[in-house]
């Protein structure tokens, strides 16, 4: 931890989830590259989460696998203590990306719908969260977000509603932590997906942020990456999203 607050990447442990695919991977390998031996989570995406410790090996760095089921609270509470055990020492960074986006309308969903996404977006991340402090030593916590948090996603709307909670005990967390641990969020917007599918359905889309194009992983990796060294910011989301949140919110 640097004399500003911030965490040095280089010689950290981080636990990333969702590490196998899409922003999680990008996320992890950003911070293999800077050093960090990284814990990459996985579910179900083994392989990808393979290719990112295969990855992170070969450029000399340090980076193990671990699966679970993050929707199961025995795993979600567990797994911070796995992941200090697998890399040898404490983990002071927490990436939470693992979440599931699912189709579902609020006059339609079913209960456990709700109590699904509640559990893998919201309270999963807590979990973990308290996992992590738990350790009694100072670190940094990034919630990967949604910028259509503010802005009413109706087809998704379970996923909403969870993603809307998370970014609430992002700030609750902020000051429940501190001064030891930050908490901070970043809100990726239109990202084109590192595997190409769905590309040229995010570029449709370019029109509808004022920077008019798509973002990419890797930038979302960036912004997370300024969160864990920036050592006197805590509570805050920074939007990823082509400036999209300025074109009005249902919250006002």
């Amino acid at each position: 931890m640097s004399e500003a607050g911030g965490i040095a990447p280089a010689g950290s442990v981080a636990l990333v989830t969702g590490a196998g695919r899409n922003l999680g991977r990008a996320v992890a390998l950003a911070l293999g590259a800077s050093g960090t031996a990284v814990a990459a989570h996985y579910h179900a995406s083994a392989d990808g989460a393979a290719e990112v410790v295969e990855a992170i090996r070969a450029a000399g760095g340090e980076a193990w696998s671990l699966r679970a089921d993050l929707s199961d609270t025995d795993q979600a509470q567990g797994l911070v203590d796995r992941a200090a055990e697998a890399c040898g020492r404490p983990v002071s960074i927490l990436v939470n990306s693992a979440s599931a986006y699912e189709p579902s309308r609020v006059l339609e969903f079913e209960p456990e719908e709700l109590a699904a996404n509640v559990r893998l977006n919201a309270m999963a991340p807590l979990l973990l969260c308290r996992a992590l402090a738990a350790q009694g030593r100072p670190g940094c916590i990034i919630n990967l977000l949604d910028a259509r948090m503010g802005d009413y996603d109706r087809e998704h709307a379970a996923y909403h509603l969870s993603k809307r909670l998370l970014y609430d005990l992002t700030r609750m967390l902020a000051l429940e932590l501190a001064p030891g641990i930050r908490v901070n969020g970043v809100a990726p917007g239109l990202i084109a997906p590192q595997d190409g599918t769905g590309r040229e359905a995010a570029q449709a889309l370019a029109h509808t942020n004022p920077l008019r194009r798509t973002g990419s992983p890797e930038e979302v990796a960036e912004a997370t990456l300024f969160l864990i060294r920036s050592g006197f910011i805590t509570g805050q989301t920074i939007y990823v999203d082509g400036g999209r949140n300025l074109r009005g919110s249902v919250y006002g």
